[in-house]
């Protein structure tokens, strides 16, 4: 007995170091880094604002709780301004922030016994303390003022979560909102959200999915919505609500939902007023209409700003804004999806209501791996546009492969529109200083769920926090916020800090080489989008199968989308059609998305178009092999629980990647009739064993 309560003191410390990532980013833990130890010491009080408001005791209990667990420090509360050594929270208009500082912007001005953190607002007082815990957590001592703002106005989650506990593209458990069991419980989880969140400056989050149900318009799930928005509002994040614009229909008993009739703009009223009733501060509504089967105005001969403009109409009382989104297509199989969204949307471009955004996704089709940059940003000044990123990885590899996200946010931000000449970047055209717009929006699909550590795969919360930190300011590198990421969730070893930045800067490259290279696209495994499945032929819709994309014959491979099959070029600006137009000038990466080019034509790397593609598929296959390679070298570094989880999905990477290199290289060679270059190994499974590997995942 004696030796087991000895074995028993010995494993119970060794369990509690386990990291199952639930802390996310806000891993408190004590730095054992001595200088920075020193620079902070002095700091022994928080030297609060006479007035608490619920946000400000949000902004104390953060620096508490982060003091106390990286430093080792009590601060105390104190209400005198001429204490020194205290960290003085203030509500103010300081010099360092002028009066044209966006709403939220912060300042930490360094004295000589003192740090001040200052805002116009409490909610910036609290991002300015979550900037401070951040550099103490990175090791990084502040020594000159720190002043920042917010590049874009409503930064957003939007979850595709569903009444039942499932998440569409979900890949990290179930729904975070437990349904069941709000309004009476609110789930701690609720509450981690919120700070991390916080953390990053996001301020809004849709609640459910746009393929919405009218239930969450019920009395029922207000009360329960209604909690989660009590929870988030003290941390500065306003509850947005996706709606199905059949809901006068299905909830009203109305024999219509046409915007434009009276009853069912009356109908939308009364029910906004309700909703205000339980969330006074309600962020407004997200739209999904006809588009995928979802009801819409076009059912009764309307176009999408009569519908938007109807549900603006219903919140003009209030603050709250109408979200109306720009996914929309077709099943037209003599089509271009590509065109879809800027075709239907051009014609009312200065038609939508002030309080109404149109969100577009960064690309033309569906968040694919690399996508140009959607044609409607830069072609649109009178209508107010904001972004919408795929946080979650529907089309990257879910929860198996790793993937950092924020070089693909960083190329569609960073591309050039020429819209009003060079430097009309998607960047200026979405924060709203392209077109002086005071209303912006960046909206990312979130990625969590409820397994322990929020999104699935380890490095998936980087995603998320990639997404938060470019929101706030897209100028900052994704080498930067990798290296934040890093020091907040793994470690601040700078040796192995950049290692671990480099294994994530390549990860994104290395995917697209084993799965769309130069520019091919939507070739997933039908349905569940996991898997290579070039030889999709049938489907629900034409522009669902992967031959409506690749287009790959006798001839060649890609979509000639300069005139051919489609002018979707066109849509672009000329200085883009000079380049992207013309298959020698155009950049690889986007080669296939617009040209259909032969077999056998030499491209600027000195192959041709089929031997290119084979190599980067196989490269794509041996870059897999020393992302295991390289993290194994971390090993010493990482958490070992967080160690062998990256391991094991890394071998499960390797593995898929050979199967999408076979499916594709062995699927496209009986177009080519070309033999797989010399120098590279036979797949030694035949293209029929690869295609069952896939009715094998459908009988999962």
């Amino acid at each position: 007995m004696k030796y087991l309560k000895l074995f028993f003191l010995i494993l119970i410390p060794l369990i509690s170091l386990a990291d199952d990532g639930s802390r996310l980013w806000l891993k408190y833990d004590l730095i054992k880094n001595k200088n920075v130890q020193s620079a902070y010491a002095k700091y022994n009080s928080i030297i609060i604002p006479s007035k608490k408001t619920p946000t400000i005791e949000k902004a104390l209990e953060e620096l508490q709780i982060g003091f106390k667990g990286l430093l080792g420090k009590n601060l105390t509360n104190n209400s005198k301004n001429n204490t020194t050594g205290g960290i003085k929270l203030e509500i103010t208009n300081k010099e360092e922030l002028t009066k044209d500082s966006p709403e939220d912007s912060f300042a930490i001005i360094v004295q000589k016994d003192n740090l001040t953190i200052t805002s116009k607002t409490e909610t910036g007082v609290l991002y300015g303390v979550f900037e401070l815990l951040r550099n103490i957590q990175t090791e990084k001592i502040i020594t000159k003022n720190i002043v920042s703002s917010p590049k874009v106005k409503l930064r957003m989650l939007n979850h595709w979560d569903n009444a039942n506990g499932t998440v569409e593209r979900g890949y990290a458990g179930s729904s975070i909102w437990k349904w069941n069991e709000l309004p009476f419980r609110i789930d701690p989880r609720y509450i981690t959200y919120a700070r991390a969140n916080a953390s990053l400056g996001i301020n809004a989050t849709s609640i459910n999915n746009v393929n919405a149900s009218s239930r969450f318009l019920t009395a029922e799930y207000l009360e329960k919505i209604k909690a989660v928005a009590d929870v988030l509002r003290p941390y500065g994040i306003k509850v947005f609500i996706s709606v199905n614009f059949r809901s006068p229909r299905t909830l009203g008993g109305l024999k219509t939902s046409d915007p434009l009739d009276t009853d069912v703009r009356k109908w939308w009223i009364e029910k906004t007023k309700e909703i205000h009733q339980y969330i006074p501060d309600f962020g407004g509504y997200l739209v999904k209409a006809n588009s995928e089967g979802e009801p819409g105005p076009q059912d009764y001969g309307r176009t999408h700003a009569d519908g938007a403009n109807m549900l603006a109409e219903a919140m003009k009382p209030y603050n709250g804004i109408v979200i109306w989104r720009a996914f929309v297509y077709n099943a037209d199989p003599n089509g271009d999806r590509f065109k879809e969204g800027y075709e239907q949307f051009k014609p009312l471009d200065g038609k939508f209501d002030p309080k109404v955004i149109v969100q577009v996704k960064n690309g033309p089709i569906d968040f694919m791996p690399r996508e140009p940059f959607h044609p409607m940003f830069g072609s649109f000044p009178k209508t107010k546009l904001g972004i919408e990123f795929q946080i979650t990885q529907e089309y990257l590899g879910q929860s198996t492969h790793l993937t950092y996200l924020a070089p693909m946010f960083r190329e569609c931000l960073d591309t050039d529109t020429y819209a009003n000449g060079k430097g009309s970047t998607v960047s200026k055209v979405i924060d709203g200083s392209l077109y002086n717009s005071q209303m912006s929006l960046m909206a990312g699909v979130a990625n969590t769920g409820s397994d322990a550590n929020w999104c699935g795969h380890p490095f998936n919360q980087a995603n998320w926090y990639a997404f938060g930190r470019l929101a706030w300011n897209h100028e900052l590198s994704s080498e930067d916020i990798a290296k934040e990421w890093i020091g907040m969730t793994l470690t601040n070893n700078n040796n192995a800090k950049e290692k671990i930045n480099a294994i994530m800067q390549k990860s994104l490259p290395t995917y697209i080489k084993y799965t769309y290279p130069l520019g091919l696209h939507h070739m997933m495994g039908e349905g569940h989008h996991y898997g290579p499945e070039p030889w999709l032929t049938k489907a629900a819709r034409p522009d669902w199968t992967s031959i409506y994309y690749h287009r790959a014959d006798s001839i060649g491979l890609g979509f000639d989308r300069t005139g051919k099959v489609s002018n979707a070029i066109k849509l672009y600006s000329k200085e883009i059609i000079d380049t992207w137009g013309n298959p020698d000038k155009c950049d690889l990466n986007y080669l296939l998305w617009f040209h259909h080019i032969p077999w056998s034509k030499k491209l600027n790397t000195g192959n041709s178009l089929w031997e290119e593609l084979c190599y980067r598929y196989y490269s794509g296959v041996e870059e897999t092999k020393n992302l295991q390679k390289e993290w194994n070298e971390m090993k010493p570094y990482i958490d070992k629980e967080t160690y062998a989880s990256v391991m094991a999905r890394l071998k499960i990477q390797e593995k898929e990647a050979i199967w999408w290199r076979d499916s594709c290289v062995l699927y496209f060679k009986e177009f080519s009739k070309m033999p797989i270059p010399n120098n590279l190994i036979l797949p030694n499974r035949t293209l029929e064993e690869v295609k069952k590997l896939v009715e094998i995942y459908h009988l999962r």
